[in-house]
């Protein structure tokens, strides 16, 4: 058992770094496909220049939570310190997940369960998981992954939501955004949705992971508006889907993928296993990206290693 898909977020009331992600199963060196699963979470010992060992959140016991965790989600921290942390939880042997925002609290070390809201669920392949949440004013906005079409809602206490509806761009057409993740950059300029879609001349890409994508939402109508849209980081044949958003500071926010490299021979589009990461500021302008038609230069760029790059 390990940790992956482990995310850094600063805990203001705390003034701890507080990352949390959840656990995975192998066995002889394959992942299980039956399996529990847990949230875990860690705390950065800045004098030791380490993370602490890491632990594991208790849940309900309930048969469905023994598969629950919060992988590759955004949280949100409330002024007096509780967190709303997504997770997506089933049965071990239940091929459908649940979405759920669980209320917790933080003081320092421990991380306690003390409520759950509105069960998210749909009868879809693999159902809702890698949820992510987040606040504009006094709205929560949640965006969801499903293998068909990404997920929107929004509710006022970031417990309890409206019904989940696809992703669509401001003129009712699908979005296009399916089975990876959509991730949230918010800003005071306002808040915006990381994603990928079809429709980009990109049907060499598996599941149509590049480019990655950022545009404005309407939090009125829960929609993109299509003309605010941005290449942030360019396709080069490599899928770049499953990626990070870090709150550096008030005014700064790191967007993190990497080229994988062990599809269809991404190479020959000039990937290179590269690692981007770039950056927006406190005004809701992206600072570093790239154009529309995928020129401009100033995206963070280092390329991996051979030995190093994603399998």
């Amino acid at each position: 058992m390990t940790v992956c898909d482990f995310w850094p977020k600063w805990h203001a009331a705390s003034g701890k770094l507080l990352g949390i992600g959840h656990t995975v199963w192998y066995r002889d060196n394959r992942l299980m496909k039956v399996r529990p699963r847990s949230t875990a979470y860690s705390v950065y010992d800045v004098k030791k220049g380490a993370w602490l060992p890491w632990r594991e959140l208790k849940m309900p016991d309930d048969p469905r939570f023994e598969n629950a965790g919060a992988g590759s989600t955004q949280r949100v921290d409330l002024p007096n310190g509780d967190l709303l942390l997504p997770v997506y939880f089933k049965r071990p042997a239940d091929t459908l997940a649940s979405s759920t925002i669980v209320r917790c609290r933080f003081e320092g070390q421990t991380l306690r369960y003390v409520e759950h809201g509105d069960e998210l669920s749909i009868d879809v392949p693999r159902g809702f998981g890698e949820p992510s949440l987040a606040r504009l004013g006094d709205r929560f906005f949640l965006t969801l992954r499903n293998d068909q079409h990404g997920y929107v809602t929004s509710g006022r206490d970031g417990l309890h939501f409206d019904k989940p509806r696809k992703w669509t761009f401001d003129d009712g057409s699908d979005l296009g955004s399916y089975n990876t993740q959509q991730h949230w950059v918010s800003h005071s300029g306002g808040l915006f949705l990381v994603y990928t879609r079809r429709g980009a001349n990109n049907d060499h890409v598996v599941r149509h992971r590049a480019p990655l994508f950022i545009a404005q939402i309407d939090p009125q109508r829960c929609c993109v508006l299509r003309a605010t849209e941005r290449i942030l980081v360019p396709e080069r044949g490599a899928d770049l889907g499953n990626f990070g958003v870090v709150e550096v500071s008030p005014n700064e926010t790191w967007v993190t993928t990497a080229e994988c490299m062990s599809h269809r021979d991404p190479e020959k589009y000039k990937s290179d296993g590269s690692v981007w990461w770039p950056r927006s500021n406190g005004t809701g302008r992206i600072e570093r990206s790239i154009d529309a038609n995928g020129s401009g230069t100033g995206l963070v760029r280092r390329a991996m290693p051979a030995d190093s790059r994603q399998g």
